[in-house]
């Protein structure tokens, strides 16, 4: 049996034949319940009054301290640091020494000389592994999501947002909300307990995400569905949560891209044989033999904004690489609007005799963890790779986010999805099926125009 990632793709043959037949569930949000009320609702809620989001449960926190913390990450973050007070949150986003991307997390400046690194693998474990091997003097304690954990988490963590989320906050701290910059921290009394809190927000909306010790978690929670009921907040379930990222335009999951440099060997016999990296599944209508193939730029991802030169990072020479060689706007993140006719089409074919499509589940559509399907033109010709998919009851369509050539990147570009696996595998949650084709439209990511314009400004 292997030990690691590295010796599993040895195992395998290929990093894409692991992937690609991993055994292993698409990962979900665990111990939340799957919804609340029904996840149309809880999805209307975010656009209308107000939602209680418990991120308490699917993500990785990894807290590092000590005299080299900032220099750990500036030394592995495309992100400039120059300007990081106490409390103020970053959205890190690390490459490769190929300069593609690891993976984000939002890290948190907490106190002097310390920071918190919140998100789903592949980022935490980058900064772990160099706080481990890199020679910093820097203390780590790290906390892994629910499905990893015995018992329950270090910290709670909670999300309100929506139109009315800020009267929300008013009810239960009983005092008018500060105001704040967007990604700037203050602290409330809530439920007679300190929480630290982030002005934040998901799909575009106000609100704030707030944490504290998991022994006040109970207090806090209560107070906040109390504050809550006042102004018809509604809590969210699992099924719904993902679904605000098809608003806000951020593509949770890239592939990392960690598969293929000998450089990073080393790395990945530093990861287990049951990291996130070694068995999460790949699938969708897009298959190429070659890893690389599923990797994206931060150019691609719309991080372009947030790279800075004014430091050395692993990876800088590769992007200075991609702006000399004019090739940082080749493709171009899009949210694609799925045609509801031929959608509709899809679904019919489950009721007709012989294989149907591949069964599109509602809300989130995904069916593996990192998801790439083949965005064509009409004729045929691959154009771009759509990822994160499922339904907007907002929109009253099925998006996902994609990547597409620069040239077809306008608004109202007609292409077309084609969904289902071109190569079948033996993915558990991949039945008999066929292909199908289906119409979309090219809109922006993020689709909610204020998102797209205003919200980080405010």
């Amino acid at each position: 049996m292997p030990s690691n990632l590295e010796e599993a793709i040895q195992q395998a043959g290929s990093p894409v034949t692991l992937l690609w037949e991993s055994q292993s569930p698409p990962a979900i949000v665990p111990r939340v319940v799957p919804e609340f009320s029904n996840w149309r609702d809880e999805q209307l809620a975010w656009r209308r009054t107000a939602v209680l989001y418990d991120q308490s449960h699917h993500m990785a926190d990894l807290n590092i301290s000590g005299p080299d913390a900032l220099k750990l990450i500036r030394d592995t973050a495309v992100n400039s640091v120059e300007e990081f007070p106490v409390d103020m949150a970053k959205q890190y986003v690390a490459v490769s020494p190929d300069g593609h991307v690891i993976g984000d997390n939002i890290l948190f400046h907490l106190a002097d000389d310390e920071y918190q690194a919140v998100g789903i693998p592949p980022s935490i474990n980058w900064l772990h592994y160099h706080a481990e091997t890199g020679g910093y003097d820097v203390r780590i304690w790290r906390d892994d999501n629910s499905l990893y954990r015995r018992g329950d988490p270090k910290v709670y963590r909670y999300q309100v947002q929506g139109p009315g989320a800020l009267e929300v906050i008013e009810e239960a701290t009983g005092q008018e909300p500060p105001t704040l910059r967007f990604f700037r921290m203050t602290r409330f009394t809530i439920g007679g307990k300190e929480v630290r809190a982030l002005r934040h927000g998901m799909a575009g909306e106000p609100g704030f995400e707030m944490w504290g010790p998991w022994e006040d978690n109970e207090a806090v929670h209560s107070a906040l569905l109390a504050a809550g009921e006042k102004h018809g907040m509604i809590q969210v379930g699992g099924r719904a949560y993902h679904t605000n990222a098809l608003e806000s335009g951020w593509l949770p999951r890239p592939l990392p891209a960690i598969y293929s440099n000998d450089a990073l060997a080393g790395y990945r016999r530093w990861l287990s044989e049951n990291s996130y990296e070694t068995t999460s599944p790949l699938g969708g209508s897009f298959y190429s033999d070659d890893i690389e193939d599923y990797y994206f730029t931060p150019y691609e991802l719309d991080y372009g904004r947030i790279v800075a030169f004014d430091h050395d990072f692993i990876g800088r020479e590769a992007l200075e690489k991609m702006i000399a060689d004019g090739t940082t706007r080749t493709r171009r993140k899009v949210t694609l609007v799925w045609n509801g006719d031929d959608t509709a089409e899809a679904y019919g074919s489950l009721f007709r005799p012989g294989p149907g499509a591949k069964f599109i589940n509602l809300p989130m559509a995904l069916y593996d963890t990192f998801h790439f399907d083949r965005v064509e033109t009409p004729g045929g010709a691959l154009v771009g790779l759509s990822t994160w998919t499922g339904y907007s009851a907002n929109e009253r369509a099925i998006l996902s986010l994609a990547v597409v050539d620069e040239s077809l990147a306008e608004p109202g570009t007609e292409v077309v999805v084609v969904w289902g696996e071109d190569t079948p595998s033996s993915k558990v949650q991949v039945e008999d099926h066929v292909q199908v084709r289906i119409r979309a439209t090219v809109q922006p990511a993020p689709l909610a125009e204020r998102a797209r314009t205003t919200y980080r400004a405010d």
